[in-house]
This record gives C-alpha cells, structure tokens and sequence, in this order.
C-alpha cells in the first residue's frame, strides 16, 4: 500500500489523478457527501451553541470504510476535494470521520486544491498543501444549519394549513415567490392595441423598409414601457394612412443621412451562472443537464494516446478572472487561428459581478485552449461536444478585439408633417464576433438593424414609394421565466449560491410547485398555495433582499470577517418566535388557499376552489353543514386561482349519461383512479389523451368500448382445457399466464405452435407473481411471495448485518399503502375495475351513502 493517500470526490477524477502521480500515490474517492445532518428533529441544537448532529451517509459507508482502512497504512493523507465550500466542508468532514476512529495519530493530513485536472495543475498543487479552511467549513456549517431550521420549523406549519408533503426551504421559497409572481402579473395584464405604419420605399438600388415618426407634425408615439400610442384602433390608422400618402404624393425625400461606429466588447468568461443561462438560451440544456456534461468534462475525458484529460476548469465559480497560463494559452490559439490584428496589444481583464467570487479563482475555461473542438470532437458525446465548444468559444472570444458597427439612419419626408426613418448596422471589423456572440432572451431594434444594409443615399434625394401599410399589435404581458432567465434573476438578486442554482430548480419541479411549459415555468396551484401563504405570515423570510442580505453575511463568515454563532443567534430568535406563534393564531385562521366561487344553484349551499388533501379541488358545502361536502378534482390546466363558477358546476357532471346503443344498452362516460372512461355493460374503456370527458359525443365513446373488446377478444392466442396455463397477447408481445404468474416465450418461438409441456417448463424456467390489475389473484400470489421469502429466510443461517437498521424504513412503507388506496387525480392508464364516481347524490329520505370518489377529501 502507498504511504502517500489522496482523497478526491468522485471516481472518475480519482482515476485520472492516480494516472498522474504515480505508484506513491494511492487515490481513493469519497463519492460526493459523506456525512450529514441526521434528519429528524433535535439534529442542530440552537440551545447549545448550535450544536449539529451528523450521522455517515448510508449509501457512502463502504467508501468512507475504504479510505478509512487506506488510512491506517498511509504516513500522509491529501484531502482534494473540490475548490468551493462543499468541498471544503467535505474535506472537513473526512478528517473529522478519520479522527473519531483514532487514524490521524502520528500522520500528516494536508488540504490540497487544484481547479482543473491536468498533470500541470495536480503537480502544482501537491506542493503548496494547507490546512483545511475552518472559515469556509464555518460558512458552509452555518448555511446547511439555517436550510435545516427553515425547513424542519416551516415545513409543519404548510402541512397544517395547506397540505402534508410540502416543504419551505430558505432559498427556494424566494425563487418559488419569483415564478408565482411573474405568473400573477401575466394574469393581472391588460394588453393595449396600438397601429404601427411603414413605408415600402422602391428604391433603384435596393428595395427597404422605415418606419413612421412623425405624424401630422408630432412625433409619432409608440413606447410599450409608458403605454403611449399615437395610434390606437383600426379606423385611426387607416385615416392616418391615408393622409400619409396623400401628401407624399409617390415619392419620399431624404431630409437626414447619419452614420455613426460604435463598438461592441466580448462577454468575460463563463462563471457557473452565465454558463448556465447561455448553455439553456443556445443549447436548450437545463442547468442540471449543464452541471452534470461541465463535471464530465472537468473530470476527464480519454482524448486518443493521451487518456484521460480534464478538457475545462472547475465550473462551480463566480470569478471571471484567467490564469497568466491560460491567456497565454488563448493569445497564441487568436494569433494562429484568427490572425495578429484579432489580437488586442494586452489581455483583457473583466470585473466580476458577484459580491463576493471566492467558489474556485478562475473562470469556466478550457484546460488548454489548443485543444480545439474540431480536435476533440471525436472523442465526445454530441452533449460534450456542444458544451466544451460553448465554453472554448466564450474563452477565445474573451480575449479578442472589439467588434466595430457602422449604423447609418435615414430620415425621409412625406410632406412636410410626417416623416419615416430607416437604419442599418453593418459590422466592419468583425473582432470577437468571427469567434462567439452571446445569446439574448429577446431582441432590441438594435438587433433587428443589425446585418440590415441600406442602399446609398444623401440629403435631398428622392425615394420612390410603393405603398404604405398599418399593422395592428398588441402589448405583451411580461414572459415566464424560463431557467436561463430565472438564474439571471436569482445572481442579480444575490439568492443562493451559483452552484445551488440546478437543485433550487429541481427541488421546485421535484415538489410540484411549478411545471415547465416548454422552456417556461408556471407554477401549479399547490406552489401558489405555498407562496401566497409564506408571503402572507412569513414575509421576511421570503423576501428578496433578507435572502440576499443573510447570504452577504454568510460571504462574511467565509472570509472571515463574521462568526457564525452569532449570526445563527440573530436570525433563529425571531424565526422561531415567529414560527411558534403562527402555530398558535394560525390554528383558527383559514389557509390561504381557499376562493369562493359563488352558489350552487341546485343546493344552495356555497361553491369554493382549494387545496385539498390530494391536490386543487373544487367543493360544494363547508364541513360545518350537516351534509357532507362534495368534491370534484380540477381538469388538466384548470387554475384553483382562474376557474369560473360555471366551469365548477361542469365538474359536477360526471358519470354523465350519453345515451344507448343500438342494442338499448347504455352508454356513460365517468372519472376513475386511473382517468377518464367510457363504459358499456362490464366494459369499461379509457378515453385517450384528445378525448375531453365533458364533450366526447355517444359514437366516439361507443368506438372506443368497441376497440377495447376487441382487443379483449383477440387476447387469448392458445389454452388447453387441463391447464390454467394461456398464451396471451400484452402491451408488449406475447406472454403465458395461469392468473399467479406470468412466464416469458422466447423470441424464436411461434407462441401459436406452443405445446402445453412446452408451455409448462417455459412458467417453471421464467414465471413470476403477475402485477395487481392484470388478471392476478391476490391471494394466491402474496402465499406464492410469501412462501419464496420464507424460503429464503431458510436459506440464511444468521441474520443480515444491516437487517435491524432497516426496520424504521418497514414503518415508512404502511403509509406508502394506504396511499395506494386513495383517490389519484387525473391520470393516464388502463380503466378502473370499478368506476369511482364524482359525487354521491342523495335522494330526499334515504340516507347518504358515502362513495369513494377520485377528488380526493376536504383540505386540512
């Protein structure tokens, strides 16, 4: 065993290191997190000193073992974990792992940080070891404590008032607020109608287009931003046409010529935020797609005789700085590829936005940038590709002269009170521009000019008009964020951390509360819910600039400027005296997730949209009436915060008759478990994904039963009379089944040809328990699966190590069943075995029966 141990994070980075050091080295890697906090109650103690309780991360044991045992042979121990606070709390976990099992006795343990994989970096690195950074491990205790006693004191309370399930994190409640915001503007918009007027001009050189003005000698008004339109509605701008082109007569006259450069500067380097919205803009890629192809190539990637090769720099950064290696690197690959004159007489410097750039010193560049994408190209993924050459190109262009724009603008007269005006933007020097332009959410009018060329004109020329048009438009309500969009808010704001950016995200779509529609975020009913309710009784702790604040803070415990205790002393005191007496008031307080819609007609009693205990619901009654409430579940795309009166009595509808057959029998259409059905008889067919429940007509919904026992009469392919054995046809190819189990038929067989002693050895080769809802019989298989663990247990002479370890999760799976039980919501599949109906009518003297129903129960 080498005397010499290096721990890194993951094993494709270990594998590339242990290539570069040698034999001396032994390198080993801690597969991400190790430990964390143990997640219950009581795991960060604020009544002593904040004191945090970790436990080893289970799915990690048999790493954290392996270095353990590393360690006790090894004289000196690396710890090379990434260069940002995660990986120093990493490191820092380790050693504290390494000394509680009494291994650092008599051994060196030395930090070592590098921000790319090269043999350069790894060499330069081994010889300036330090200690670990207790400031940056404070910071990061600090930050992991505060997301802890945010969400383990605000979580039960959202369980209370709005539904079980849900939680509140410190940084994504803020980014949630963002989202349920924009969509409430979008709703609240007002568009405004507004005529634009453009003249055709037929010019001898070069046919173009300018825009109106001027108008009856007032400038020509057309600002979106202030609501001022000069021209507002059809009739008004047919009037104003036509005064136009009267007066021009055919001809417009040049009345102004200017031409003015100006120059464009290249975008700095790539930071993990900018990355991310211009991999998302440019490639499509979502920012967790974009994290996990950089860490590939940051990691290594096997370039030909070379190996394995880390092809760009740590991509967890906020620094737009480059090493003296690098520009050297980037000024030679300019002056080769691009020439001398693209080449700016000093390297260019650009200033960091971020308050405090600290994750990793450099920016996201290329390891060596005479690796270019066409070089490298073959030896990556169409992902790896796209991205390495994204992040090769911003680098290059970082460093090369300003591109130079000539804009010409024309200004022509029709008469002497209405004037049009037409630009142009050629680029002359290219610049930058031969290499990368950056991507833009949405286009200026410098944009639409740019690349547009005028034909030559002067003072006092003459332009022959073809015609002049008006078009209508409308004002735009602001967009969705889209991810690209959303992390550019999130870094101007200061909420969170770059390297967060992906698993805010995540955590928002993982929970539900919002959906991407395309590349846009909406947020769904439970996320408004959660928004609306925090924003009401916890104002300051969604707030953008405390988000913002408590992170500068945080930067300040990282360089040491701040200790952490008392800033977790400032923030928790009036969290929890704030969380503890929403607990009490809030007990009697409606939920912020109730809208009245108006009156039943038929009942009389009031009709309200809310959240409910298996998502947004519409509800007629309140708990409080003798009659029990009755609950419908929302369509997909209906809004708890949008829907109509009348659009909730429609939901009410369900089953709903259709009419018979030719045969007499009845036809109806309903919402179960698993969708929307027709039904006929015992036959019960799923509506497909076009058919709407509430206007399918009778033949469409006879068509579908009709397909479906067609498809059931054409389900079995052989039996014999002695056997429960069949040869069926499935969703996927034939199969046999005997109702317990289900067993395999080979790909060269004929399931037709089969033999029942074929058939027979086939069940006892590859039968397995047949899944509920597809023709098992419960009882038989759960004594079948009972009787295979029992056997099992046999088998073992002395029970698991980790066996008892795993009871609590045992006690975890009897909700996981009664779930199963409950209502779904709409959904795709197979029709129920029984319809599950909507609402349960009473008949006046009969007393209610109480149906189970698809829509889930009243809310909390």
């Amino acid at each position: 065993m080498a005397k010499n141990l290096l721990i890194v994070e993951s094993p494709a980075k270990a594998k590339t290191i242990n290539k570069y050091l040698g034999k001396d080295f032994t390198v080993l890697a801690s597969y991400g997190h190790v430990r964390d906090l143990v997640p219950k109650e009581g795991a960060v103690d604020p009544d002593n000193g904040f004191a945090m309780r970790y436990e080893t991360i289970e799915k990690n044991e048999r790493h954290v073992d392996a270095i353990a045992k590393a360690a006790k042979s090894a004289d000196h121990l690396f710890l090379a974990t990434d260069p940002d606070r995660e990986g120093e709390a990493i490191s820092w976990h380790i050693a504290e792992i390494l000394k509680q099992r009494n291994l650092l006795q008599g051994k060196s343990l030395q930090r070592v940080v590098f921000t790319e994989i090269t043999p350069r970096a790894i060499k330069d690195a081994m010889t300036q070891p330090r200690d670990i950074a207790s400031d940056l491990v404070d910071a990061q205790q600090a930050r992991r404590a505060l997301d802890y006693l945010v969400g383990f004191n605000l979580s039960p309370v959202l369980w209370r008032k709005i539904k079980a399930g849900l939680s509140a994190g410190r940084v994504q409640s803020p980014a949630l607020r963002m989202i349920v915001e924009r969509e409430e503007e979008i709703e609240a918009f007002i568009a405004h109608e507004y005529w634009s007027v453009e003249a055709e001009c037929a010019h001898p050189a070069q046919a173009f287009t300018a825009k109106l003005i001027k108008l009856d000698g007032k400038k020509f008004a057309q600002d979106t931003g202030k609501l001022e339109f000069t021209l507002t509605d059809a009739n008004a701008a047919e009037a104003a046409r036509l005064r136009i082109q009267q007066a021009a007569a055919g001809k417009l006259h040049v009345t102004d010529v200017t031409s003015k450069e100006r120059k464009r500067r290249p975008s700095p380097p790539f930071t993990t935020s900018t990355l991310q919205q211009e991999a998302a803009r440019k490639l499509g890629f979502t920012t967790r797609k974009t994290m996990q192809v950089a860490q590939k190539l940051y990691e290594g990637v096997a370039i030909g005789d070379e190996g394995a090769v880390g092809l760009i720099s740590y991509m967890r950064t906020d620094s737009v700085s480059l090493s003296q290696d690098a520009l050297a690197d980037i000024r030679d690959v300019i002056a080769r590829d691009f020439g001398t004159a693209s080449l700016p007489d000093k390297p260019n410097f650009y200033q960091t936005k971020a308050k405090n750039a600290q994750e990793a010193h450099e920016a996201v560049r290329p390891t060596s940038a005479l690796r270019t994408p066409t070089q490298v190209a073959r030896f990556l993924t169409d992902d790896e590709r796209k991205l390495y050459e994204l992040i090769w190109k911003r680098a290059v262009a970082s460093q090369m002269i300003p591109a130079t724009l000539n804009t010409v603008s024309v200004d022509l007269s029709a008469g002497s009170e209405h004037a049009f005006r037409a630009s142009g933007t050629t680029v002359v020097v290219p610049g930058f521009l031969a290499v990368y332009e950056e991507g833009k959410d949405s286009k200026s009018k410098d944009d639409e000019d740019e690349g547009r060329k005028l034909p030559l004109m002067k003072l006092g020329d003459t332009v022959p008009l073809d015609r002049i048009h008006t078009d209508q438009h409308f004002t735009q309500p602001p967009p969705r964020f889209t991810e690209a969009s959303l992390v550019k808010a999130l870094e101007e704001y200061g909420i969170g951390r770059p390297s967060t950016y992906a698993s805010i995200i995540q955590t928002l779509l993982g929970k539900q509360y919002a959906l991407l529609e395309g590349r846009a975020f909406k947020p769904t009913d439970i996320g408004r819910a959660v928004s609306k309710f925090l924003s009401n009784h916890f104002p300051k702790y969604v707030d953008y600039d405390f988000t913002a604040n408590l992170e500068d803070e945080l930067d300040a415990v990282s360089r040491g400027e701040e200790n952490w205790i008392p800033l977790m002393e400032k923030f928790w005191g009036p969290f929890k005296e704030l969380v503890d007496d929403k607990k009490v008031s809030l007990d009697k307080a409606d939920a912020g997730s109730v809208r009245v819609l108006g009156v039943d007609p038929a009942s009389g009693r009031p009709l309200s949209a809310r959240i409910g205990r298996f998502g947004p619901l519409v509800q007629i009654g309140t708990v409080e009436d003798e009659e029990k409430p009755r609950f419908a579940s929302l369509k997909p795309g209906q809004s708890i915060y949008s829907i109509s009166l009348p659009e909730a009595l429609q939901l009410f509808e369900m089953p709903r008759q259709l009419g018979v057959d030719a045969n007499g029998e009845e036809v109806s259409v309903g919402i179960g478990r698993f969708g929307p059905f027709a039904k006929r008889g015992s036959t019960y067919a799923s509506l497909k994904k076009e058919d709407d429940p509430y206007a399918i007509t009778l033949a469409r919904a006879i068509f579908l039963i009709e397909e479906k026992e067609e498809i059931a009469r054409n389900r079995v392919i052989k039996q014999w009379p002695d056997s429960d054995i069949q040869v069926l046809n499935g969703r996927f190819g034939p199969y046999l089944s005997d109702g317990v189990l289900n067993g395999k038929i080979p790909k060269d067989r004929e399931p037709a040809a089969l033999t029942l002693a074929e058939v027979q050895q086939l069940m006892a080769d590859t039968g397995k328990p047949a899944r509920k809802g597809f023709g098992a019989k419960k009882t038989v298989v759960k004594k079948a699966v009972a009787k295979k663990a029992t056997a099992k247990k046999t088998a073992a002479d002395k029970p698991a190590r980790k066996a008892a370890a795993k009871k609590p999760a045992a006690k975890k799976a009897a909700p996981k069943a009664v779930a199963k039980k409950s209502p779904l919501l709409y959904s795709s599949g197979i029709a129920p075995a029984k319809p599950l109906l909507t609402a349960a009518k009473v008949e006046p003297g009969k007393k209610r029966v109480v149906k189970k129903t698809n829509h889930g129960d009243a809310p909390f």
